[in-house]
């Protein structure tokens, strides 16, 4: 299936510090690239996927369940743990999501977590019927461009495919049940206006997990996709001075 222009997977091989950037739901590689890029310049490995059914139609991602966008996330992971020595994953909203897993799954063998606005429950009363309604209505209004900046797209679709958001929920009962077993270093990026995921959902993470070193970064002047909102300069130069820290790299010059 024809993938839409900027919806590119980015893949490029580094020195021996790895970093995994996530993208979420209804999106696509798009919304994460400036991080992707900004790592590539430090000259690290990265690897940045599409997840299946994003980039395309929301009738594709409608035919797709999250252990198959799991197994984009953790193939890419395999990639980098095989030629780094360190390895750092980073994902916005449900790829936020799904990079906790990964942590979840993968224990001492990721060596870090950067979230942005994650996802790990939708507190509408009208979800709990997402299990039946999936079967007479395919799609809901879309809940893409939570974006402050004007005249700022992500590219998400313009509907919700309701068989993909029930997979969504199904994987993130499973994520907020098991956030205990995350014990990596974490930085955690969060708008306390977010109109698509919940703030406490922010609130939810740093509740449950068990790491000790533990970094929280308030974004002031960005709704849901902060990466391409006002703070999205912070956020790369939060990132790069978490995979530096570490790397045991030296912090640059200015940072």
């Amino acid at each position: 299936m024809q993938i839409v222009p900027g919806a590119e997977p980015l893949s490029h091989d580094g020195s021996r510090i790895g970093v995994l950037v996530q993208h979420g739901f209804t999106g696509h590689p798009g919304s994460m690239r400036g991080i992707a890029e900004r790592c590539v310049e430090q000259g690290w490995s990265v690897r940045l996927p599409r997840l299946p059914g994003h980039g395309t139609t929301w009738q594709d991602l409608n035919t797709r369940t999250w252990p198959e966008w799991y197994a984009e996330v953790a193939a890419a992971f395999a990639e980098l743990r095989e030629r780094c020595d360190v390895v750092v994953a980073v994902g916005m909203s449900m790829g936020g999501s799904l990079v906790t897993l990964l942590a979840e799954e993968q224990g001492d063998a990721l060596d870090g977590l950067a979230l942005i606005n994650p996802a790990y429950k939708l507190p509408d009363p009208r979800l709990r019927f997402v299990g039946l309604a999936k079967y007479v209505v395919p799609s809901l209004a879309g809940l893409g461009d939570d974006i402050k900046k004007p005249g700022v797209t992500e590219g998400a679709y313009d509907r919700t495919p309701l068989r993909a958001l029930h997979s969504a929920l199904a994987m993130w009962k499973q994520v907020t049940r098991d956030l205990p077993q995350v014990t990596q270093p974490v930085l955690l990026l969060h708008s306390p206006q977010d109109h698509t995921v919940h703030p406490s959902n922010s609130e939810l993470f740093l509740s449950r997990i068990s790491s000790t070193d533990v970094t929280d970064v308030v974004l002031e002047n960005s709704y849901h996709v902060a990466t391409l909102d006002y703070d999205a300069e912070l956020i790369e130069d939060r990132i790069v001075e978490f995979v530096r820290r570490l790397a045991g790299e030296p912090a640059q010059e200015g940072a």
